[in-house]
């Protein structure tokens, strides 16, 4: 399809904004969640890049396509030693997203990998597809959610409504972290500020994984009530870059004059993927303000 080669153009091109690349990606993705394998091939072309925000956006991408064809170069990238962290993490979760028995020996495999946020995501995607596999989704009264993405974890079961019970449940380190998970993406989906503020209280945890899962939640709730912790957490500089990057995210998903404001202080901070994060947030926030109805390039764009 012409179209999508017009698309890898602009998503493999180094020295295209990063912003317009993000776009073009998401366009691709569109595609790719249509069935489309095409669009799956151009996206994975684009794992040489030397943004390790935009490989671990692809990454992701595949993931939501749910499609087995991006099984392939999504193990490509979880067992490359010399990928960044970042987009290991995002593959193996992919993985699960996809999901399948078959991907299970793989991901057993890095449990005990050297990098925390890869063993903890590889924990997750395998509890996530034998819950999958187990029919539990099934059976279990879930709330219908309003968000279309594929999640690390399925929220509790929507019988479960407080938000205190939540709150202790998402904290509590003697749980499983699929079960923590459970309880943030409940807390999601009830969606009030009292909630928001539940989640918050996960920023304290001590796994960066899980602290970066909170500022992407908050990314999808896209409500002014989180924008003073993401701005916090921005800011701290001690903070790791896969949570201070997914902050910058969710506050460009916000899209308010004020953040841009925040927002542009970190065009240039010293860690890349902070920098890259903010450039592509900024580009978001524009998206939120302009009123359309999807982040992407549309065809004559991509022409240009």
């Amino acid at each position: 399809m012409e179209t999508v080669s017009q698309l890898q153009s602009v998503l493999c091109d180094e020295s295209a904004n990063l912003a317009l690349r993000f776009r073009a990606l998401f366009s691709l993705k569109h595609f790719g969640v249509n069935g489309d394998l095409t669009a799956i091939d151009a996206i994975a072309a684009a794992f040489p890049s030397e943004s390790a925000l935009l490989k671990h956006e692809l990454a992701y991408c595949l993931g939501q396509t749910k499609n087995p064809h991006a099984i392939k170069p999504l193990r490509d990238r979880l067992e490359d030693p010399n990928e960044a962290a970042i987009c290991r993490h995002e593959s193996a979760e992919a993985l699960a997203a996809i999901g399948g028995a078959d991907s299970l020996p793989l991901l057993r495999k890095y449990l005990d990998d050297k990098e925390e946020s890869v063993r903890q995501t590889c924990e997750l995607a395998i509890a996530k597809i034998e819950y999958d596999l187990s029919g539990k989704g099934v059976t279990e009264d879930l709330q219908k959610s309003a968000f279309a993405s594929i999640d690390p974890a399925p929220p509790l079961p929507s019988s479960v409504k407080s938000i205190a019970d939540l709150q202790t449940a998402m904290n509590d380190q003697s749980l499983t972290l699929f079960d923590r998970y459970r309880a943030m993406f409940r807390l999601r989906d009830i969606g009030t500020p009292d909630a928001i503020d539940a989640l918050a209280s996960g920023f304290a945890d001590p796994s960066a994984l899980f602290r970066h899962e909170i500022a992407f939640i908050f990314g999808q709730m896209s409500d002014p009530h989180s924008k003073d912790v993401l701005m916090k957490v921005l800011a701290d500089t001690k903070e790791d870059g896969m949570v201070r990057h997914e902050a910058a995210e969710a506050l460009g998903s916000i899209g308010l004059p004020e953040i841009d404001e925040e927002l542009k202080k970190y065009v240039n901070d010293p860690e890349k993927l902070v920098r890259d994060s903010a450039i592509v947030a900024l580009d978001m926030s524009e998206f939120e303000k302009s009123g359309d109805f999807e982040y992407a390039l549309v065809p004559e764009k991509a022409k240009a």
